[in-house]
């Protein structure tokens, strides 16, 4: 269910982003990639999860590793993430943005790999943590993407050049 949902809601993403003028992409395209990207990433990363536990494993090390690589590269991205916008120039983050943009995502993505790291060991706790953190995944890119669309919608097209 997680992973239809984050399927059909990156989908949704992709959709929005078409509708924004190219203009708007031009001047907005720091801002843009530091609030959208990381929600498509949210989503496409609970997709990708949903698979991998899904498939039937013979043992379960290899989705440990690949849901702990993945988990890995995520809590960097975050990081990444909040660099870039610590150094964005066109819009200053609240903290509000700094919550769901940084610190509950990073929180998801440790749980994340935390779980994949006790897979092997302790499978129902890990697989408890797993599943929530993906669905936290969900939860924060729905939330963020309705944070991205109201943001366009209410500040409108940027005025010409």
């Amino acid at each position: 269910m997680i992973g239809s949902s984050a399927a059909a809601l990156t989908g949704l993403m992709f959709v929005v982003i078409t509708l924004v003028t190219r203009a708007e992409m031009a001047a907005r395209k720091d801002g843009l990639a530091i609030f959208n990207t990381p929600t498509v990433l949210h989503f496409s990363v609970a997709l990708l999860v949903s698979a991998i536990l899904c498939a039937p494993w013979r043992s379960l090390v290899p989705p440990a590793v690949i849901v702990g690589v993945a988990g890995l590269y995520c809590v960097a991205y975050v990081l990444r993430v909040a660099g870039l916008a610590r150094r964005l120039t066109g819009y200053v983050a609240d903290t509000e943005d700094w919550v769901w943009y940084a610190i509950i995502p990073m929180v998801a993505f440790c749980t994340m790999l935390g779980g994949a790291v006790a897979l092997p060991f302790a499978t129902t706790q890990a697989l408890y943590a797993i599943a929530a953190a993906s669905l936290l995944l969900v939860f924060i890119g729905i939330r963020n993407a309705w944070d991205v669309v109201t943001f366009l919608a209410i500040k409108g097209p940027l005025p010409p050049e």
